[in-house]
């Protein structure tokens, strides 16, 4: 069979579980944090909603680039 060693699937499976949990929170994170960052400066310089928005891609190009490095990580392991 193709199972040698019964604690290489666990370990496995409680990884894989991990980085599917991590994920949606790492991503959506980065784009509220970059949304909030964006809003607090519009309030300040008085730009509404343009800094928001700019924040918020910004956040949505990180959060795409860290899921990415993450899952290619994950695939040398």
């Amino acid at each position: 069979m193709s199972d040698d060693n019964p604690q290489k699937r666990p370990a496995g499976f409680a990884r894989q579980f991990a980085l599917a949990t991590e994920l949606p929170f790492l991503f959506v994170g980065a784009v509220v944090v970059g949304g909030v960052i964006g809003h607090l400066l519009d309030r300040w310089w008085h730009t509404a909603p343009w800094l928001m928005i700019v924040g918020g891609t910004l956040g949505f190009a990180v959060g795409l680039r860290d899921l990415l490095r993450r899952l290619s990580k994950n695939d040398d392991d």
